[in-house]
């Protein structure tokens, strides 16, 4: 018997145990309960939950202390649990009936359910999953779909697909699943709601089935971003006082390259959002693919497994491959011995993982535990103590349910590119809904370094109103989509110029501030901006064309300094530049 197995069976009750119970009355009534509630397998999604329930039940909070205590803090709220955490008395069925037939009932519940039940919120049940917490799409052949209450007819994702449905179709007020390799963040992003992955190790998953346990963390899914952060303080042991930090906003430029969702709807929104708020710093813009190739030498290794992708990602394609051979690794190590014994009925999809998984090498293992590292150092390096990363969720929309003839391959590797940074880095990352972009739902990502649980979570509080609001500017702005998405655009492209400005890159800020110009041709300050990179290219005949082209178009512009040497015009320029 493998070690995992062991740890499994400890957990549980023994089967001698198990028969003396299901002989009592007491005992046929729990199981006759349990079967009248859980959805047959086979069975269509409920349209009355969404199908997002495999099993109802009530776990009840712990009682209220007397005053002069405080109110429990999630006191009247209901949650769910994706089918991967264990419950005392059932048995936890990973998503797939062989699995639960061949599995005795918990002894225990998982630390994380107890956890939340002691704090005042009420369990409600078991939601539907992935096979063996296999898969992106939310699909169960077994359990059926959960329907997304946002686009019904397109997945929900996975594999706490049925955890996501539950919370935006407001089942329930919170919802508890894992994120291994986007269990988490995909469906929140499809279904439209806030969902959380933790730093890797920062929440106790004794009680959880493991996939891979270099990847897998518990994550949650709210509405609420102040549901949200009192989960967390529970989940993660936070102290509730901590000095309010500046924060720093990094844009991952080449990655919303990926994203079919116009920027100002989405990058945009995020740049406005800050601008309105205190303690935020000028936001910087890299090219994060360029980051980790330069700073993580380790992923060479697997850049022969990659294909090319568009927009320069190959390096991110990299990483997912490792991210991928490393679960496979360890889903083989925790579960190979019951997959060849058992050798359970499942879906076409998990059934090639689970066969990839099992017939996989250790070959390159150490190294996959280095790849970890590095990229968990690259992070740290780059956001320091007080940076935010802002990426694109997911690149693509939900796929279509049922879809037989999947032409997906690009969807997967897109939606494995961006997952594959918290995952293999360890860091925490919540998905925060923006609306709507044709009928799909929008999101964005922010990432902070690991252990920065707190800051992450209080930066989403922060922010999350003012992204609200200027979600609202942005769709309100739709019927000028050409005028004012073009005003946006130019913008970015400005603060582009301006970082590469920062960073000495004289000719690439020219680059972006002519595109800018193209753009919106009117605008003194791109003018002025441009004319400040060309006198430090030594181009002044340039910079005085810009001056006078800036001067004509707002006087508040020096003649003066337009007409005198590069130096007194590089010194009245930083008065007027950098709007």
């Amino acid at each position: 018997m493998s070690r995992p197995l062991q740890v499994l069976k400890a957990h549980v009750s023994s089967p001698k145990a198990w028969i003396m119970i299901g002989v009592t009355v007491a005992g046929v009534v729990i199981l006759t309960e349990a079967h009248r509630r859980r959805r047959r397998p086979g069975s269509k999604a409920s349209k009355e939950d969404f199908g997002a329930f495999l099993m109802r039940f009530e776990l009840l909070p712990s009682p209220q202390p007397p005053p002069p205590a405080l109110k429990q803090p999630l006191a009247g709220l209901t949650f769910a649990i994706k089918d991967i955490f264990e419950v005392k008395g059932y048995v936890t069925g990973y998503g797939n009936p062989d699995w639960e037939r061949t599995h005795e009932a918990a002894g225990k519940t998982a630390v994380v359910v107890t956890a939340l039940l002691k704090n005042g919120a009420k369990c409600v049940g078991k939601t539907v999953m992935d096979e063996l917490a296999f898969g992106m799409t939310g699909e169960n052949i077994h359990h059926g779909t959960p329907i997304n209450p946002q686009m019904p007819s397109h997945i929900p994702g996975g594999s706490s697909g049925g955890s996501a449905v539950a919370v935006a179709a407001e089942l329930v007020d919170f919802a508890l699943g894992t994120d291994t390799v986007g269990c988490v963040r995909i469906p929140a992003s499809f279904c439209g709601i806030i969902g959380y992955r933790p730093s890797h190790g920062a929440v106790s998953t004794i009680g959880v089935l493991p996939n891979s346990q270099s990847l897998d963390t518990v994550g949650w899914f709210a509405r609420d971003p102040s549901i949200l952060h009192r989960v967390g303080h529970i989940l993660l042991q936070l102290n509730t006082v901590e000095p309010r930090r500046p924060r720093r906003l990094v844009f991952a430029d080449d990655l919303f390259e990926l994203s079919k969702v116009p920027k100002h709807k989405s990058l945009y929104v995020v740049s406005k959002a800050a601008e309105k708020l205190s303690g935020y710093q000028p936001p910087k813009h890299i090219n994060f693919g360029q980051h980790i190739a330069s700073n993580v030498p380790s992923l060479k290794v697997f850049c022969g497994q990659s294909t090319n992708l568009q927009n320069g990602i190959s390096t991110l394609k990299a990483l997912s491959s490792a991210m991928l051979s490393l679960q496979r690794c360890e889903f083989k190590t925790n579960h190979e011995e019951w997959v060849k014994s058992v050798k359970p009925r499942l879906g076409p999809r998990t059934a090639n993982c689970v066969l990839t998984a099992v017939n996989t090498s250790f070959e390159n293992i150490k190294t996959l535990y280095k790849v970890r590292g590095e990229m968990r150092a690259a992070l740290q390096n780059l956001l320091k103590d007080d940076g935010i990363l802002i990426i694109p969720t997911v690149a693509d929309p939900p796929l279509p349910t049922n879809l037989k003839k999947r032409s997906s391959a690009e969807f997967f590797d897109r939606a494995l590119a961006l997952i594959s940074i918290s995952s293999m880095s360890g860091c925490c990352q919540v998905s925060i809904p923006l609306g709507k972009h044709d009928g799909c739902p929008i999101s964005v990502s922010f990432i902070s370094y690991h252990g920065g649980d707190k800051f992450l979570l209080d930066s989403v509080l922060d922010m999350y109103s003012s992204l609200q609001e200027q979600v609202t500017v942005a769709s309100s702005s739709l019927p000028f989509a050409d005028t004012n998405g073009n005003l946006d655009a130019s913008e970015l492209l400005k603060e582009k110029g301006n970082a590469a400005y920062k960073g000495c890159q004289w000719n690439k800020a020219v680059t972006y501030y002519s595109e800018a110009i193209k753009l919106h041709g009117t605008n003194a300050t791109y003018y002025c901006n441009r004319a400040a990179a060309y006198l430090q290219l030594g181009c002044f005949q340039q910079a005085e064309e810009d001056c006078t082209k800036a001067i004509s178009l707002d006087k508040k512009v020096e003649y003066i300094a337009c007409k005198g040497s590069p130096f007194s015009l590089l010194g009245s320029l930083d008065k007027y530049c950098w709007n």
